[in-house]
């Protein structure tokens, strides 16, 4: 009986679902009890990974599919997976509407003050800030200009900003003002009051966002990053924080996370940082299972997933 590994908790009525397509599969849910190793040995198609599916999977002889949880990869044995053949698809395409918006209200949070009344308010402060300002006429910079850049942009437009767009193809994109390529990054850095990451992870993007990468930016400009933790230099990132380089950052990713409790942006008055849940909404789990089935159907009929599969040459 093949085996299905739902390492991400669905709910029940979704488990049944997957079961009304899959009747005589053994399907067993992360959720339910602890996985045994030989259960994940036994696994033919595996949703989610983890510390555990990772240690057995060289003895994983079944293993044919593995569906994510996330839109990035970069967690998981890529080389290893292509080397085996086995397929891999991401839930990339979920997160445009619940990251745009996380965006937003660190935006605003900025604009306004609100993360230092927020502090204020703690301490029973009535303190007023001498800087307030509106994002209607500001300039962001959006690199990586993908589906959840598109909506970033289109946000941004609605708040009467100018958007700026940059990515490895300079194609026109409708609520971006301006696109240009990566040759033209440090360019649109220069021009930002904002400057929001969202790439993904490879080889290219690793640190792609160094100390002289943020000397090219505003000394008041501000840096979000939604992409992924190590295409930033985190080193760089606290430098830049610390002299005025740049002035001020909203984190959701993160090079190591969970971020150390004694890392110096926890305690930065010019930092908001949130734990990896820019993605995260209350439909999330209902997103990631029509991915699921969708690619569990092409699977079943196919042989492979059809929906968001990755492509290993460039690991996204």
């Amino acid at each position: 009986m093949p085996t299905l590994l739902l390492l991400f908790p669905l709910k029940p009525e979704q488990i049944e679902q997957v079961r009304q397509r899959i009747p005589e599969w053994n399907i067993i849910s992360a959720s339910d009890a602890a996985i045994t190793e030989e259960q994940y040995r036994d696994a033919e198609i595996v949703l989610g990974w983890n510390a555990a599916m990772d240690a057995v999977f060289d003895s994983a002889a079944n293993l044919k599919w593995v569906q994510t949880s996330s839109a990035g990869v970069d967690r998981l044995p890529l080389d290893r997976l292509r080397e085996r053949g086995i397929a891999l698809s991401s839930a990339s395409g979920i997160h445009p509407i619940s990251m745009a918006e996380t965006l937003f209200a660190m935006l605003l949070a900025f604009s306004r003050n609100l993360h230092h009344a927020i502090r204020q308010q703690s301490r029973g402060e009535w303190r007023v800030s001498e800087r307030y300002y509106q994002l209607a006429g500001r300039t962001i910079g959006i690199v990586g200009v993908g589906a959840i850049g598109t909506e970033m942009a289109r946000l941004a437009k609605a708040f009467g900003m100018t958007t700026l767009g940059v990515r490895k193809s300079a194609r026109p994109v409708a609520e971006v003002d301006e696109m240009y390529g990566m040759d033209r990054l440090d360019d649109v850095l220069s021009r930002s009051d904002m400057v929001v990451n969202v790439l993904p992870y490879t080889d290219e993007t690793h640190h792609l966002f160094n100390t002289e990468r943020f000397a090219a930016m505003k000394p008041d400009a501000l840096f979000f990053n939604f992409g992924r933790g190590a295409s930033v230099d985190t080193a760089a990132l606290v430098a830049a924080l610390e002299q005025g380089t740049i002035g001020g950052a909203g984190l959701d990713v993160f090079e190591e996370e969970p971020l150390p409790s004694g890392h110096p942006l926890w305690k930065m008055d010019n930092v908001i940082a949130t734990p990896h849940i820019g993605g995260w909404t209350d439909h999330y789990k209902t997103r990631v299972t029509e991915i699921f089935l969708d690619n569990l159907d092409a699977y079943l009929t196919k042989g492979k997933p059809v929906r968001n599969a990755v492509d290993f040459d460039r690991n996204y």
